[in-house]
């Protein structure tokens, strides 16, 4: 099957003129007009109804054109992948992930991959609250932790360690922990709907956790900024990722407590993508964007 009349056919199909369609394509109109009566013989169906009026598509046009976008998307996947698709490269690229890392690692380099990619646009779902991406049509979404859901693909980014932090005019005011025990006595800051997190250490062989059992969270939150703008402020001690702080351990506004202890995960920052999608071409040159950028091992952990 001939795919640049496929292609042909997907965009005559979504601008409903075929004339237009083909000038998009540098044809003109009569060697559009054949290519397309070419791919109906092959088929052996109409696939529009044409009239001196206007152009619509037939029963069996409606049902070829998911399959005839499948076609075109395995194909620039594959150019994509060869590295010879950049000119193909075209479409609005839905894209989820928490809002903290996308203000402080995406945003930021989005001008340069608008400018390899002229004719790829983002449309950003930020939020620190999992979204559904099949439900919301996203084509690839950042996650913190394996892509465990059977209908997901996934592509390791980074690593995701975590530790225990507070700011210095709060350990002043209250005190350093100096066990995990110690931590029911002090101001804690924890994400909502968060599982409490096994602490271990090569010298303490006694169970802890954070936030401790039985204790009670100062403050809950579901925004990883402001947790770290909370406890930069003195509000008390959270858990966070080495990416949400590393500027703030840096500079000293936050410093880590109980570092003999280990959070004990295995957490790390994913791209997933529905299994039932085509990795699109603009889908995989954005994945390869962010490992380039984002870099291994990446710039929190240098």
């Amino acid at each position: 099957m001939d795919t640049n009349a496929v292609r042909l056919f997907v965009l005559a199909a979504e601008m409903l003129n075929i004339t237009a369609a083909g000038k998009r394509l540098g044809l003109a109109p009569s060697v559009a007009s054949a290519r397309l009566a070419k791919l109906e013989i092959k088929l052996g169906a109409d696939l529009f109804h044409r009239s001196t009026r206007k152009v619509t598509l037939s029963i069996e046009g409606m049902e070829f054109l998911p399959f005839a976008k499948e076609i075109i998307a395995q194909e620039d996947a594959a150019l994509a992948a060869l590295g010879r698709g950049k000119a193909n490269v075209s479409g609005t690229l839905r894209f989820a992930a928490s809002s903290t890392f996308a203000q402080l690692f995406v945003a930021p380099i989005l001008p340069e991959f608008l400018e390899r990619y002229p004719d790829v646009n983002v449309e950003l779902k930020l939020t620190d609250t999992q979204v559904n991406l099949i439900d919301g049509g996203f084509d690839l979404a950042l996650r913190n932790y394996t892509a465990e859901d059977s209908s997901l693909i996934g592509r390791k980014l980074a690593k995701d360690r975590r530790i225990l932090c507070a700011s210095p005019d709060y350990l002043k005011k209250y005190g350093v922990p100096n066990r995990p025990d110690d931590l029911k006595n002090h101001q804690l800051l924890v994400f909502i709907n968060s599982k409490a997190r096994k602490l271990t250490s090569k010298t303490d062989s006694t169970p802890h956790a954070f936030p401790p059992i039985n204790s009670k969270p100062r403050v809950i939150c579901d925004d990883g900024s402001s947790m770290r703008i909370s406890a930069k402020a003195g509000v008390g001690i959270c858990m966070s990722s080495i990416w949400n702080v590393y500027t703030e351990l840096k500079e000293g506004s936050l410093v880590q407590i109980l570092p003999d202890y280990q959070i004990d995960d295995q957490a790390a920052i994913w791209l997933v993508y529905p299994k039932s999608n085509v990795l699109t071409a603009k889908v995989r040159v954005f994945i390869d964007y962010l490992v380039e950028k984002i870099g291994s091992p990446p710039i929190w952990e240098l």
